[in-house]
């Protein structure tokens, strides 16, 4: 009998009962059993090379990592048991050597515009989540690699609840798995972008080796231009977004040090001719553009001469620049701006000649707009009326 737990590999949806492989409840008597199952490494927690060693380190074959992979990444079976072409023994071994721990959905709501808001449980009686933003031509996953954020920027929800946890690999992959399974044929997760909860600089070895995951062709398989990393600043960390071949997003928000100073505290250790700086290496290096985003903060950041500002700043910088209307949350100090500012603001920029779009704003009727992402907590907004900004 082998001991895992209901709410890891395989149920969508929480549930922590103990039980065996075959579903069946466990005695109580088996509590060490399941103190010593925790002990083991979380299987989505390897890269290949690491399961590789660890399955070496135990004896077995390197070939088996691939055919363990395959069926993880490729085929999504999580259950050893069902994995057919491993030798009965060996299936009945692989428990005893990993845990298959993924984060549990335990909320899922949808936007009347398609976005879809999932609440994971990710341990320690906290919870992240991750929102699936529909397109014609792709389904971007915004995933969270943090609980909470030590950022602290001022218009940011996530920033209002300090670092309480940063992700496991596993639990950055979870993201993916388990919102890949709830999605129905033909649709599919076609990009990935690091704009959730937390700072991804901020958790770096985690994020990296589960970036090495998503992108692996022995399993996943995504393409590494399909990936984005966005960062609030910090710029000793930034250079490994090139090294891993992903794409770089900057939360800039600001056309000076002055505003940026007062809405994001990283600026006074990185300021923005270091931060420009680390733009213009990383897009030498990746031979790519930067995206810059830019929240419009009315009265704050969103004047005409705040937009002559900004083409000031990156003009240097092979780049594009998404300006996002403020996103209303609970006690935040700002405002969302007219419509007919965004659209100045982003004319300023494009007669300069900076590709300048303003993003679509996708799931705020759910709470799951831009900068409104949070943990579970009690009178926790879920929705709010889009046309006033009433939160409910």
């Amino acid at each position: 009998m082998y001991l895992v737990k209901s709410r890891t590999y395989g149920p969508l949806y929480k549930s922590t009962k103990l039980v065996n492989l075959e579903g069946k409840k466990l005695p109580i008597h088996c509590g060490t059993c399941y103190k010593y199952a925790l002990m083991l490494p979380n299987i989505f927690d390897l890269t290949f090379e690491d399961l590789e060693q660890a399955l070496q380190g135990q004896g077995k074959e390197k070939f088996r990592a691939h055919q363990i992979y395959k069926w993880l990444y490729e085929k999504r079976v999580f259950e050893p048991a069902e994995m057919s072409n491993l030798a009965k023994s060996f299936r009945e071994e692989i428990p005893n050597i990993f845990q298959f721990n993924l984060p549990t959905v335990v909320e899922h709501r949808k936007s009347v515009d398609g976005t879809q808001k999932f609440l994971f449980d990710v341990g320690d009686g906290l919870t992240v989540e991750a929102v699936l933003i529909p397109a014609d031509d792709r389904q971007t996953l915004c995933v969270s690699s943090e609980v909470g954020c030590n950022m602290a920027c001022t218009f940011c929800f996530t920033g209002k609840q300090k670092l309480k946890k940063r992700l496991s690999v596993g639990q950055i992959v979870g993201q993916y798995l388990q919102v890949s399974r709830l999605l129905e044929a033909p649709l599919r997760v076609t990009n990935i972008v690091f704009m959730g909860m937390g700072e991804p600089l901020d958790n770096t070895e985690n994020v990296f080796k589960a970036i090495d995951i998503l992108k692996d062709d022995r399993g996943i398989n995504l393409s590494r231009k399909k990936i984005t990393v966005s960062t609030s600043g910090l710029v000793p960390q930034m250079p490994l977004i090139a090294e891993h071949g992903v794409r770089l997003a900057v939360s800039l928000n600001a056309p000076n040090d002055e505003i940026r100073d007062k809405i994001m505290p990283i600026n006074k250790k990185y300021p923005l001719a270091m931060l420009l700086e680390a733009c213009r290496e990383h897009a030498a290096a990746a031979n790519d553009r930067v995206t810059f985003e830019y929240v419009l903060l009315k009265g704050v950041n969103d004047s005409l001469d705040h937009a002559r500002e900004v083409y000031q700043m990156i003009k240097s910088v092979p780049c594009k620049l998404n300006l996002i209307p403020f996103n209303e949350h609970p006690d935040s100090g700002f405002q969302r701006p007219e419509t007919s500012k965004a659209y100045n603001f982003q004319k300023i920029l494009l007669d300069k000649g900076i590709h300048t779009t303003i993003r679509r704003t996708m799931g705020r009727d759910i709470f799951a707009a831009c900068g409104q992402l949070t943990s579970l907590y009690k009178d926790k907004p879920l929705h709010q009326d889009v046309a006033t900004g009433v939160l409910g």
